[in-house]
């Protein structure tokens, strides 16, 4: 690699939309332009013989529950044009098998997470800081949609976590960086053209002054 990956930094709370917004932006590059690194993925891992009320109450809304150090020397690894092999989070699913993911470096880097902006090492090596910002209504909205069909919880559980653990990690971690962020992209509808059209346009301009 001839110089230096852009790592550009997707940060949101929970429900904000960032899967969809991170989907329709990698669409508009060939994969050996761009690689994404998931903070999800740095949990530590607590075990699949977890009771429905001890998973309840475990508050995953922590900084503490990350692998922070494995995190910064994996985004490191990237930009240093090193492939890093990872395995996934399944989210305590015990249905699921965890794959090996291999994560090769391209010419630009993207991490997101919850706490990219609180962990100061890693906010310092983003060249490009977007933040998805939505409404707390619609995002507990699509919380509970994701969370009861995708991951079968019980509606209390849901609204539990997201009063005890999801909005205060938020407003605790997250929320105080948003003003310094250099773009703040609101996501408060369900029209894909709007994220499409914002996606088309930052990768432009990536596209003319990164990937040349």
């Amino acid at each position: 690699m001839s110089k230096k990956p852009f790592v550009i930094g997707i940060a949101g709370g929970s429900g904000s939309g960032k899967t969809f917004f991170l989907k329709c932006f990698l669409n508009h590059f060939k994969e050996q332009e761009v690689c994404l690194l998931s903070q999800d993925d740095y949990y530590y891992r607590v075990g699949h013989n977890m009771t429905a009320e001890e998973n309840k109450l475990y508050n995953f809304d922590q900084p503490s529950t990350i692998d922070n150090d494995q995190f910064l020397i994996d985004i490191k690894r990237l930009i240093n044009g090193e492939t890093v092999y990872q395995k996934e989070y399944t989210f305590n699913n015990p249905n699921a098998e965890p794959k090996l993911l291999e994560i090769k470096s391209a010419p630009i880097v993207m991490v997101e997470g919850l706490f990219i902006l609180h962990f100061k090492e890693i906010a310092e090596i983003i060249d490009l800081k977007i933040f998805i910002d939505t409404n707390e209504d619609i995002a507990l909205q699509r919380r509970l949609k994701r969370d009861l069909i995708e991951r079968g919880y019980p509606e209390d559980d849901v609204l539990y976590k997201w009063n005890n653990h999801v909005m205060p990690a938020f407003n605790d971690y997250l929320l105080p960086h948003k003003e310094l962020c250099d773009k703040i992209i609101t996501n408060n509808t369900h029209v894909a053209e709007d994220i499409i059209k914002i996606t088309s346009e930052i990768s432009g301009n990536l596209r003319a002054n990164v990937l040349v």
